[in-house]
C-alpha cells in the first residue's frame, strides 16, 4: 500500500488505463495518442499497484450498538487516504467484489475520460468481480476525492447514499508548510429514508432572491397544481470520519498547535455546516486549491462534494465538541470531540453567531477577468413530482436522458467559456464540472476571482457565473452533485469539436 519508488516513468508518458470498448471510443471522439498506446505494455508489465482498492459490502461500527451494513473502500469508511506526489505517475488496482459493474470517479483531477470514472463520458464499468487497472498523472494538486459514480433512482443503497468515498491528498511539488499537522475530516450521513419534500434552508447563503427567476417556479407550480411535492431524501445517522459524535477518538490537540484541517462533504444530498466553539478557521483552500485571500470566519459551510481546508490556531484550552449548527444532526452524531493535552471534562458546545458564507470573501476584487470567448446560459427548473413521485430536474427546458446521453453544449479547445447559471428553483444545487477546473467570477451578485473550484452552491433563486478553458478533450460531465437531482435529470454532457 505504499508508494513504490521504483515507478521512474519519463514525464512523456499519459494517463492510460485498459483499452475502451469500441462504443465507449466513439463516445470519446478521440483516439489515444501513439505514445500512449505503447506504453500499455509496460503498464500491463507492472505487478505492484501504488494502491490497491476492493470495493465490497461490510459493517462499519458508527455508535454504541449502531452497527450499519454499506458498500465500502476497503472495508473500511471512509476509504483510505490516497497521497500521490504531483506530476509522479501512479497507478491504482481497483477490484469490485460486488455483485453490481461499479465506476469509481476521480473527482477534481485532469482525467481523461476513460478512467474519470463516469459511464456517461464513456469510462469502462469495473465489472462485478472484477478488477481495472488504472494509471495516471495524479494532478492538480491539492485535497480531492474519489467516490462512486452510479444513478441510484430509487434505490437508497446505491450510488453516493452508500459508504463509498474516500480522500485524496496530491502533494504539491513546493509545499508552504505553515501548518504543525494535518487531520482528514469526511462528513457523512448514513440510513437514508424518503419523505415529502420540503423548504430547503438558505438563510445561511449570502447575496439577494431575483424576482424573475421566482416567478418562474411559482408559474411551475400553478401547472403542477394538485401534484404532491417530490420525494427528499433524509437520514437518521450522522457521522464525522465514520463515527457518530462520542463514539470515535477525540481529535487530540496542544495548545498553540496550528492544525490544517481538509474537510469533505461526502454526502449524498445534504450541505452541511461546522464549527469549533471558541475557535476561528481560516480557509487557505477551496475544493483543495489555494484561495487568493485566505480569510478567517467562525463558520464553515460546505455543499455537497465540496473540501475546504482551513488552518485553527488551538489557543482556547478545552474539551470542545466540533460540529454542525443543527442541534438535531449534531445529537444525531454529526460531530467530533476536539480535546486539549491534559483537559478533562463534558465536551462543550456554544453555538456561534449567525454567519453569512460568502465565497467572495477569499476571492480579488477589483480585478477583471479575462472576458470568455463564449457565454453558455443556462436555466435550471423543476418539475415538481413529475417523475414518478420524483421531482424531474431541467437543464434550458430539457432532462438529461440516461438511455440516448445526448450532447447538450459543444466546446472548442484552448477556448475559455462562462457558465451563467440561473437557478429557477427553491432547492440549493452544488455545481460540479467533471475533468476541469472553474474560475467563480459572480456570486451572490457580486463580482470576484481567482477562487478555482470543481464543485459551487448555487443558491435558490439565484445567479452564478463561473469561467473555464476548455484544456482537456474528450467528453465532459456537467452535473449537480445532489444524487437525487442527477439521476432524476440534472445533468448535461459537453464534448470538443
Amino acid at each position: 500500500m505504499d508508494r513504490r519508488k521504483f515507478l521512474k516513468w519519463g514525464s512523456s508518458i499519459l494517463p492510460i488505463a485498459g483499452v475502451l470498448p469500441a462504443a465507449a471510443m466513439e463516445r470519446t471522439g478521440h483516439e489515444k495518442p501513439e505514445r500512449v498506446k505503447q506504453s500499455e505494455g509496460l503498464i500491463r508489465s507492472v505487478q505492484i499497484a501504488d494502491y490497491t482498492i476492493r470495493i465490497n459490502t461490510g459493517l462499519i461500527e458508527v455508535g454504541p450498538q449502531q452497527i450499519i451494513s454499506t458498500t465500502t473502500y476497503n472495508g473500511q469508511f471512509p476509504g483510505p487516504l490516497l497521497r500521490f506526489r504531483e506530476g509522479q505517475p501512479a497507478i491504482v488496482d481497483i477490484y469490485n467484489d460486488t455483485d453490481s459493474a461499479e465506476q469509481l470517479h476521480w473527482h477534481g483531477q485532469f482525467m481523461p475520460t476513460d478512467i474519470d470514472g463516469a459511464a456517461e463520458e464513456g469510462t469502462p464499468y469495473v465489472p462485478a468481480h472484477g478488477m481495472r487497472r488504472e494509471a495516471f498523472i495524479p494532478g492538480p494538486s491539492g485535497f480531492r476525492f474519489y467516490h462512486t459514480h452510479l444513478i441510484a433512482g430509487n434505490n437508497l443503497s446505491a450510488g453516493q447514499y452508500n459508504g463509498e468515498v474516500g480522500p485524496v491528498y496530491i502533494e504539491p511539488k513546493n509545499e508552504p508548510g505553515h501548518y504543525d499537522r494535518e487531520e482528514f475530516i469526511v462528513l457523512k450521513e448514513f440510513e437514508p429514508y424518503f419523505m415529502r419534500g420540503g423548504d430547503m434552508a438558505m438563510d445561511f447563503l449570502s447575496g439577494a432572491e431575483i424576482p424573475e427567476l421566482k416567478a418562474m417556479q411559482e408559474e411551475a407550480e400553478k401547472e403542477s397544481a394538485g401534484r404532491p411535492k417530490g420525494y427528499e431524501v433524509g437520514y437518521k445517522i450522522f457521522t464525522i470520519n465514520g463515527h457518530q459524535l462520542g463514539h470515535g477518538k477525540p481529535i487530540r490537540v496542544k495548545f498553540g498547535e496550528r492544525v490544517l484541517f481538509h474537510i469533505l462533504n461526502g454526502s449524498a444530498t445534504e450541505t452541511r455546516s461546522l464549527a469549533l466553539p471558541g475557535h476561528r478557521f481560516t480557509v487557505v483552500a477551496l475544493d483543495g486549491n489555494p484561495v487568493p485571500n485566505p480569510a478567517e470566519i467562525p463558520v464553515l459551510w460546505i455543499g455537497t462534494a465540496e473540501r475546504i481546508s482551513a488552518i485553527v490556531e488551538m489557543k482556547n484550552p478545552g474539551v470542545w465538541i466540533m460540529g454542525d449548527l443543527s442541534d438535531d444532526d449534531r445529537g444525531n452524531g454529526m460531530g467530533v470531540v476536539v480535546e486539549y493535552n491534559n483537559q478533562k471534562g463534558k465536551p462543550r458546545w456554544i453555538a456561534p453567531k449567525p454567519f453569512k458564507w460568502d465565497y467572495s470573501i477569499f476571492g480579488r476584487h477589483n480585478i477583471h477577468v479575462p472576458d470568455p470567448d463564449e457565454v453558455i446560459e443556462m436555466l435550471f427548473a423543476k418539475q415538481q413530482g413529475s417523475d414518478k413521485g420524483f421531482n424531474r430536474w431541467t437543464i434550458n427546458g430539457s432532462a438529461f436522458d440516461m438511455a440516448s446521453m445526448p450532447t447538450m453544449f459543444h466546446l472548442k479547445e484552448g477556448k475559455r467559456y462562462r457558465l451563467h447559471m440561473r437557478n429557477a428553483s427553491d432547492d440549493i444545487h452544488p455545481m460540479h464540472l467533471h475533468r476541469h477546473s472553474f474560475e467563480l467570477t459572480r456570486i451572490g451578485g457580486k463580482s470576484t476571482s481567482g477562487i478555482i473550484k470543481d464543485v459551487a452552491i448555487l443558491g435558490g433563486f439565484q445567479e452564478m457565473d463561473v469561467d473555464f478553458t476548455a484544456n482537456n478533450p474528450g467528453l465532459t460531465l456537467f452535473h449537480c452533485h445532489m444524487q437525487l437531482h442527477m439521476d432524476f435529470g440534472f445533468m448535461a454532457l459537453f464534448d470538443y469539436v
